[in-house]
């Protein structure tokens, strides 16, 4: 063995109290350090030959790499619909990485009946029957993938042509109809072969972002087939709702599948205030959730249910001998249900905050962020030179300046709002715009009470 990987494994337990110690004066001093870390500069160019052991590695990501990071595991990162990882995650996530599982056969099982035994907890959480399965995935657009290339695949099914074997070529011109879809639809739809012009844009309601019923219905008679709606619930600049109840009803109607990306919306379903929202989402074909957004567990996580893991193991199965069995039966092993042949243990970590908190603690957070949001909303209309552009329906607020919303001047006013809270950009009507999104277990009433305040001294100087 390398006398320095010697030298490690032998003080060990010194070595990860170090680590230990480095996390936790990281995460006490988050209310203190700009939530927006500052650009780094490019470093010497690392020598081939660099050493010295896990204490020399540490030593030098604390002088130079930590101070540089984000609080974005704070409670005023509003930025990317970005949770943080509650305790019980961060432990869970920590023996995650100890006991690095690869969980993708039932040749060594232990990993993929937590996974499936946490999915199964998940898809209670959000209301879904038993007749949705559930498989973990890196992300959002991991999951939106993997929900269309089953729906692309059931288009193959309707069609007579095996897709899986044949290409999406076989298929010949296929629309995805949706109102307000996410950027990470149209880049599925490119990686599948089905192309990004595929996606047909179907107007939406009246100053809403939910598309409206009618004209989906008109789209789906001209397409005079099968054909894949993309539902949202809970949009990225205003978390608007799709009728999910009527979507349902148009996809009985009409023969289509339904695809709900419901990455962070999904989490209205905890929340008795809101779980109107997602009536309708076990109607679903396929859902989308993103869990590194309000389940609060590490980056990267999200979960893909779907109605057909047998259309699902049809496209992603992987026939190798090591790998273990062929796809068989209701649940075939998890090689067969995603793009990745293996991948760790994400379930760990959502295992362990579901665990330690039960559905009432999820929902608290949910109930706690959503009622920021409106404390923010309320600030926002409340301050001379803004103007809030929709309505605060659960945990986004969408707002631009009241006089000349240009997007210089709004990334200035960002720029100013950094050291003490984070916003993205975005348009929305056709107009620049920032927006804040809570879904960080941290958050507080007192965040906002900092972020407004220091919102208002942003516009006043940017005048």
């Amino acid at each position: 063995m390398h006398p320095e990987l010697a030298a490690d494994l032998a003080q060990l337990p010194e070595l990860l109290e170090s680590t230990r110690r480095q996390a936790v004066d990281f995460l006490a001093g988050l209310d203190d350090r700009p939530v927006l870390g500052e650009p780094i500069g490019p470093g010497a160019t690392p020598p081939g030959g660099e050493g010295g052991g896990l204490r020399a590695a540490l030593d030098e990501f604390a002088e130079r790499w930590q101070p540089a990071f984000s609080a974005s595991a704070g409670p005023r990162y509003f930025g990317f619909v970005t949770g943080g990882a509650t305790p019980a995650a961060l432990a869970g996530d920590w023996l995650t990485a100890a006991a690095d599982q690869n969980s993708n056969s039932a040749l060594d099982p232990a990993g993929q009946q937590l996974e499936r035994e946490t999915a199964d907890r998940l898809r209670g959480l959000f209301g879904l029957g038993p007749a949705h399965s559930g498989t973990f995935v890196s992300g959002a657009t991991m999951s939106n993938t993997v929900g269309l290339a089953i729906a692309r695949e059931w288009l193959g099914e309707r069609r007579g042509v095996d897709v899986a074997q044949e290409g999406a070529a076989a298929l010949g011109r296929v629309r995805v109809l949706s109102g307000t879809a996410h950027s990470s639809v149209s880049k599925a739809l490119s990686v599948l072969g089905l192309g990004r012009s595929a996606l047909v844009p179907v107007a939406t309601l009246p100053g809403r972002e939910a598309v409206d019923p009618a004209a989906l219905e008109r789209e789906l008679v001209r397409a005079a087939g099968p054909c894949v709606v993309v539902a949202n619930a809970g949009t990225v600049n205003t978390a608007d709702f799709d009728d999910l109840l009527a979507l349902a009803e148009l996809r009985d109607r009409y023969g289509c599948w339904l695809h709900v990306d419901a990455a962070f919306g999904g989490f209205a379903a905890l929340a008795p205030e809101f779980a109107e929202l997602v009536a309708g989402l076990d109607a679903a074909d396929s859902v989308c959730v993103d869990l590194h957004k309000w389940l609060n567990v590490p980056y990267d996580s999200a979960v893909q249910f779907t109605r057909r893991p047998d259309l699902q193991a049809r496209v992603f199965h992987n026939a190798a001998a090591y790998l273990g069995p062929a796809p068989s039966g209701e649940r075939p092993d998890l090689v067969h249900l995603t793009p990745e042949n293996s991948h760790r243990l994400r379930a760990l970590a959502a295992w362990f905050t579901l665990r330690a908190y039960g559905r009432d603690g999820h929902r608290e957070i949910v109930e706690r962020c959503a009622a920021c949001a409106r404390t923010l909303g309320e600030a926002v209309a409340a301050t001379p030179g803004l103007r809030l552009l929709a309505p605060v329906r659960l945990n986004v607020v969408c707002f631009t300046l009241a006089q000349d919303p240009t997007a210089d001047r709004l990334a200035a006013l960002a720029a100013r709002l950094a050291p003490d809270a984070f916003l993205t950009p975005t348009r929305y009507a056709g107009a620049p715009a920032l927006r804040a999104a809570f879904s960080n277990w941290r958050t507080t009433e007192a965040d906002v009470r900092r972020t407004a305040t220091a919102l208002a001294a942003a516009v006043r100087a940017l005048d």
